[in-house]
């Protein structure tokens, strides 16, 4: 099978009226990101921190998850069963969805940042029959383990011992080398039957506004990206393209806006389990590699700005970059433009259950800074009511939804949660729970979480735009807003500041002066956005409570007022 999706590149208008979803009749995630690709294309540039290189083919990829997919059906995985992938930037994570996905079974991608709570809540939550772990978390596994009654296999990553001689023969589970168990298995497999719709893959939400839950995807979710991807990149998704993120393969954000998108167009991905952010070894992977698109988040993004001349330094290749998950604030367009020989940004927004539903396209549109671009050809997407999903006028504030019929990329379901899903839905529409409002260009602007907004003396404040703009103030590195109660004004606007020069424990510059820099950056709110909307309260913090994506957990923020 030989099929891409593709769009119209004459305009975005055309690209809009002019595509439909014709995903193929028994349409497999593993076929189409292997199959239909030659066999001795490159596939992937696994690099390592130690310096080890290594390079896999679509062929290499193809028998490699064969042989896994073998191993998992003799450990009685079998359709429907959910395997928990929870490894760094290396290629045991994609070739265990790959296999997975030949099997009929459902992978379960999990950050191995996670300490026991989060990662003991998934697996008992998603009942995963398997974990495939990278052998730095092997430890946190084998605590959790005993709680995972449905736990029947573990299979350790780059395991340097026999991890079975060291775990708990009482905890249920059979525990075994990654690559003993690959290499026993046989290299050819025959996928089972499946479509766009059968079950593929459950990802976590992130927990920043209550309990994580699981999101059922189908197969058909990554081809359900594609449009997005070749609109952000700028249409340049063939050719000499290499794509990388340092972005974690646990979340939709790195799995979705690039690297499954990349295998669909048979294209290479560059993996590096990077850690840590480091912004020169960044830098140094892009010349190495010859990269020439990234998905970078916006934090990551300043990171880099804070390398002098990086053109100059490195002899780069990069041609576009998007973004999203935070504020995309104007600097950052300004400083790709200067610094990275005009290299295109482009904002993007999706959410687990509906990712990549607006971006930007600069050969299509120009940027506006703040905005997160306009709908995504093949989506449905608008600016509704949540109460009746009636669309709202140009320039009001609504919840951005999406149409759910069709969509191979809306979710099929909270995991075991009928009632969350029903409470999503309205009219055909699945809610977001995320505001916005629509200009009378068709440009979407953020405004806030549904359960953000902040209501002070009878305004709606969505905490984001605020965030954004005192985001631009060079003495601000990272920054949340949520409203705190107060008895005239129901709340007021409260913001915490994280410092760009650094802990504000420790002794700070001479010319760090607090009370000064609060009136700056009231002032520049008010004279941005408006005179009710300024944060009556800023207090100043070493850190920020932060998801393992890196999005400010405004919850936590709240509950540390209350």
């Amino acid at each position: 099978m030989t099929w891409y999706v593709t769009l119209d590149d004459s305009s975005y208008e055309a690209a809009r009226e002019g595509f439909s979803w014709d995903v193929p009749d028994g349409y497999n995630a593993a076929s189409d990101l292997l199959g239909k690709h030659a066999p001795d294309g490159v596939a992937l540039y696994q690099a390592y921190p130690d310096g080890r290189r290594e390079i896999f083919s679509f062929g290499d990829l193809d028998r490699r998850s064969n042989r896994l997919a073998n191993a998992l059906a003799e450990r009685g995985v079998g359709r429907g069963d959910r395997v928990a992938v929870v490894v760094p930037q290396k290629p045991a994570n994609a070739l265990t969805h790959l296999a997975c996905w030949k099997l009929g079974a459902v992978s379960l991608p999990l950050s191995t940042l996670f300490g026991d709570e989060s990662l003991r809540y998934r697996l008992r939550d998603s009942a995963a029959r398997v974990a495939v772990a990278d052998e730095s978390v092997a430890g946190t596994l084998a605590s959790v383990a005993p709680d995972c009654p449905d736990l029947e296999h573990a299979l350790v990553v780059d395991a340097a011992a026999d991890p079975d001689e060291e775990a708990d023969p009482d905890d249920g589970t059979a525990w075994a080398r990654y690559r003993d168990v690959l290499a026993d298995g046989g290299e050819s497999f025959d996928a089972v039957e499946t479509d766009a719709d059968t079950p593929a893959i459950v990802m976590y939400t992130s927990g920043s506004t209550g309990p994580p839950k699981g999101v059922l995807h189908g197969h058909g979710v990554w081809v359900g990206h594609c449009p997005a991807f070749s609109m952000y990149f700028e249409g340049d998704v063939r050719g000499d393209s290499v794509f990388w993120t340092p972005a974690d393969w646990a979340w939709i954000g790195a799995l979705g806006d690039l690297v499954f998108p990349a295998w669909h167009y048979g294209r290479p991905v560059v993996g590096y389990p990077m850690g840590k952010f480091d912004p020169e070894a960044a830098f140094a992977l892009a010349e190495e590699f010859d990269v020439t698109h990234a998905f970078v988040p916006p934090t990551a993004i300043r990171m880099m700005m804070n390398v002098a001349a990086p053109d100059d330094r490195y002899d780069l290749s990069l041609r576009a970059i998007c973004s999203g998950g935070e504020p995309l604030t104007p600097e950052i367009l300004q400083w790709a433009d200067a610094e990275l020989a005009g290299t295109v940004v482009n904002e993007l927004y999706g959410q687990t259950e509906a990712n990549l539903l607006v971006a930007n396209s600069r050969r299509w549109f120009a940027a506006r800074p703040g905005s997160m671009g306009k709908p995504v050809p093949g989506h449905d997407v608008a600016v509704v009511d949540p109460e009746t999903g009636e669309e709202r006028p140009t320039g009001e504030i609504g919840e951005i939804a999406v149409r759910r019929e069709g969509d191979p990329v809306v979710f099929r379901e909270y995991l075991d949660r009928p009632e969350k899903t029903a409470e999503s839905t309205v009219d055909g529409w699945h809610l977001t729970g995320d505001l916005a409002v629509e200009d009378e260009d068709g440009y979407f602007w953020f405004k806030s979480r549904d359960d953000d907004l902040i209501i002070t003396s009878g305004y709606r404040v969505g905490p984001g735009e605020i965030e954004r703009v005192l985001l631009e103030h060079e003495a601000v590195e990272q920054v949340g807003v949520v409203g705190v109660p107060d008895e005239t004004r129901g709340e007021i606007v409260k913001a915490f500041v994280q410092p760009a020069d650094g802990p504000v424990a420790q002794p700070a510059a001479e010319s760090f002066d607090p009370d000064a820099l609060r009136e700056e950056l009231r002032d520049l709110v008010r004279d941005r956005l408006a005179k009710y909307e300024y944060p009556r309260k800023i207090e100043f913090v070493d850190e920020l409570p932060q998801t393992t994506t890196g999005k400010i957990q405004r919850r936590k923020l709240r509950e540390r007022e209350s």
